[in-house]
């Protein structure tokens, strides 16, 4: 665990700004001064292309002196993977993504190279995938992922663009609902509301929210509660 380094956003973008905006500086800082050319997994993309997702991200990260490289260009992806300088994991629909990912034999060869010290950076579907499973994913099934079971590099749950409440006018669950029902089955589990415009980063395996909001925790017996930027996550890194 202390040798992994992991950015963990819950989403890409906040209203209003442009892609990638708000996470850019902290990016920057994670890879370094050097120049990195990190693979990037676009899998999670359904209604555009992996060619655009690509491009899209280099579009951002051009500012801070950072690329991606798709892994859909590569032959051999598992290659791709264990030669990686960084690993970058996009949003979208999670359970594509861990279908595209046990269907290519990823998820060992991903688990392998971060815990060797790769630094990984996902967004949203991306941060659910570091969880051990996809199960606090807020995306409709739209295929068989073969397996729930995922990265595996936290011990615990992440559920991104965490909500408080409902639309107005909106009668089903509140996200917190959804999650206490995922508890009532995995009762050992925490899982963190993870809210927009927010970051887990674990370095020197010291975990840090970084962000102005706070997250929220949620434990099978435990009433929910808040935590911020600069409070104590390492229970979360007990298994």
């Amino acid at each position: 665990m202390t040798t992994m380094r992991l950015l963990l956003l819950s989403n890409s973008t906040m209203p209003g700004e442009a892609y990638l905006l708000y996470p850019k500086q902290e990016i920057q800082q994670f890879l370094g001064a050097k120049k990195v050319k990190a693979l990037f997994v676009p899998f999670a993309a359904v209604t555009f292309s992996f060619d655009e997702y690509e491009q899209k991200v280099n579009e951002s990260l051009q500012g801070i002196g950072h690329e991606v490289i798709g892994i859909h260009r590569f032959k051999n992806p598992v290659q791709a993977v264990e030669e990686a300088e960084a690993i970058v994991v996009g949003g979208g629909n999670t359970w594509q993504l861990v279908r595209m990912l046990h269907d290519q034999d990823l998820m060992r060869a991903i688990h392998r190279k971060v815990q060797q010290g790769t630094p990984y950076i996902g967004w949203s579907a991306g941060s659910n995938v570091a969880c051990p499973t996809l199960r606090t994913t807020n995306d409709m099934p739209i295929i068989d992922p073969r397996s729930f079971n995922t990265l595996n590099l936290v011990p615990f749950q992440i559920n991104p663009h965490y909500l408080d409440a409902n639309p107005e006018g909106h009668g089903g669950e509140t996200r917190e609902q959804r999650i206490s029902e995922f508890l009532e089955i995995n009762p050992k589990t925490y899982v963190v509301g993870l809210r927009e415009g927010t970051m887990f980063k674990l370095e020197n395996g010291k975990l840090d929210l970084i962000g102005k909001r706070s997250a929220r925790i949620f434990r099978k017996g435990a009433t929910p509660y808040q935590l911020n930027a600069g409070d104590d996550f390492s229970f979360l890194l007990r298994e």
